[in-house]
């Protein structure tokens, strides 16, 4: 399995379940943030149309393109079904943000074989590598 580096330092296309309209939110914050250091940012939200952009879409079956990881920003309650949807569009990668823990989100991402990280940040870990994605 890859490690968090390695997944971010890979991943082209995130899609970032639960991404927020609202900006004093990470939910907003972190995927802008991301995508300010060159990685495509797919949002996925039931309620917007729009964010960062990028056209929202309404769940992960929605996407119509590959993604290599999949951000999520929900509730620890919510993230067994957002990776078993992570699972069915074969994303190779899951990342639950910092304060996200969810034992059986890991224990689907791990029988599906895909990688898992939990309870970090995105841009944490992207300035600790120092990774970006522009050329």
């Amino acid at each position: 399995m890859r490690n968090a580096q390695q997944i971010l330092a890979e991943a082209g296309v995130i899609a970032v379940v639960g991404a927020s309209r609202d900006p004093r939110k990470p939910a907003h914050s972190v995927p802008l943030q991301m995508q300010r250091y060159g990685w495509r940012i797919i949002p996925v939200n039931p309620e917007a149309d729009e964010l960062f952009g990028e056209t929202v879409y309404r769940s992960l079956a929605e996407i119509p393109h590959p993604v290599d990881l999949v951000d999520v920003f929900r509730p620890a309650e919510d993230a067994a079904q957002v990776v078993r949807e992570a699972v069915a569009i074969g994303a190779p990668a899951v990342w639950l943000q910092l304060g996200i823990v969810s034992a059986q989100a890991r224990q689907i991402a791990e029988e599906a074989g895909i990688d898992y990280v939990e309870d970090r940040c995105l841009v944490v870990e992207r300035a600790a590598g120092g990774l970006s994605r522009q050329h």
